[in-house]
């Protein structure tokens, strides 16, 4: 006993867990920081659009690149991460995401910016794809529900500030002023995530990095958002859009064949043997393809159909993130209490009934209604 009558292990469990919350800090302020730049970019796009000249389908690239990035390259820096530590490849994220995003404010054009947003995106899958894998290493799972809900409310918090944040941004200096502001809350994450982010045990065992399967993977995905995202302009039927579909059945057919026979393969697919894995895996895919097209649209629902500035806009888009930074965290405990599958199928039908009165908005709806 100490002579404040504290035991050596019972301070040592308290500085474990103090730490362990200083993860989730680090890894939480990541995941805000991301979110923030996606919100207050969809919500000034408009606005980028009018001073490039350019037409939708062509600013449409600039969220549409960042999300191919990222979808593409998930798997495999997850992957990596497994392989080489996931803090190198956490934090060399962020020095990725902070460059495309410096590159992002001085773009002069739609090209450039797109370019530089699939740096951005570049980054961003290395960040994404490592920090639930840091959060689940380091807390028991007694608490994991927890601190994964709370990992999402500074996701939600990121997703709320950044409507306002950006319209006020861009309506007092300049849309670009919006990736200005990744730069300082970057480099705060980033001397975080090196102070705070354990470095983990390098394995070095026999399993190597399949770079044959991450090609085929990201190719054949990409083919396939690419044929799904022109296939209004070029005609579902037309050859560009057949040749994508067909590049990408055959690249991922591939990929599968490629997972089944390697010795140290990128995915498991014996993991979608196992039902709750195989239903909890799609059910993400059809809640964040409702939520993403609700965060794509709505922006130019308010500032191009309904003539409002981009502050007002802004402020009206914060209502969703904002309720969903407050329920996160409940459903997070609720979950460690009994379960996600009640407070998961509640949400799902929640999140429908919220697209169904969204579709019913017209010209003429409130501020309330909205």
């Amino acid at each position: 006993m100490g002579a404040d009558g504290a035991s050596p292990a019972g301070a040592g469990l308290d500085a474990l867990s103090a730490r362990r919350w200083w993860i989730l800090f680090t890894v939480g302020a990541g995941t805000f920081m991301s979110a923030l730049d996606g919100s207050a970019v969809n919500t000034v796009l408009p606005v980028i659009r009018r001073e490039f000249g350019s037409d939708i389908a062509t600013i449409e690239w600039v969220v549409t690149v960042y999300l191919l990035v990222v979808s593409g390259l998930l798997l495999s820096f997850g992957r990596l991460g497994d392989l080489r530590g996931h803090k190198p490849v956490y934090t060399a994220g962020f020095v990725v995401f902070i460059l495309g995003s410096t590159a992002c404010g001085f773009s002069h054009g739609a090209p450039a910016l797109i370019a530089a947003r699939a740096l951005q995106a570049f980054g961003a899958a290395m960040i994404f794809s490592n920090a639930p894998a840091i959060l689940t290493r380091n807390f028991p799972p007694e608490q994991r529900g927890r601190a994964l809900g709370l990992m999402a409310t500074m996701t939600y918090l990121g997703l709320t500030a950044g409507p306002s944040l950006g319209g006020w941004l861009t309506h007092a200096l300049s849309w670009r002023a919006v990736y200005a502001v990744n730069i300082p809350v970057g480099l705060i994450a980033l001397l975080l995530a090196i102070r705070f982010v354990p470095g983990g045990e390098r394995r070095e065992c026999e399993a190597r990095f399949d770079w044959t399967g991450a090609a085929a993977f990201t190719a054949g995905l990409v083919a396939l958002l690419l044929a799904l995202n022109q296939g209004h302009e070029y005609g579902w039927a037309s050859i560009p859009i057949l040749a994508l579909f067909s590049g990408s059945a055959a690249l991922l057919a591939a990929f599968l064949a490629i997972e089944s026979r390697t010795r140290s393969p990128l995915l498991q697919l014996q993991l979608f043997r196992v039902r709750l894995f195989s239903a909890a895996t799609a059910s993400a895919l059809l809640n964040y393809m409702c939520l993403f097209v609700v965060v794509f649209l709505m922006p130019f629902y308010l500032i191009q159909g309904r003539g409002l500035d981009p502050a007002r806009a802004g402020a009206l888009l914060t209502a969703q993130p904002l309720v969903m930074a407050v329920t996160a965290p409940l459903s997070g405990l609720l979950s460690d209490r009994i379960g996600s599958r009640v407070p998961s199928t509640a949400g799902m039908l929640v999140l429908a009934a919220g697209l169904l009165l969204l579709s019913r908005l017209g010209p003429e709806a409130t501020s309330g209604q909205i």
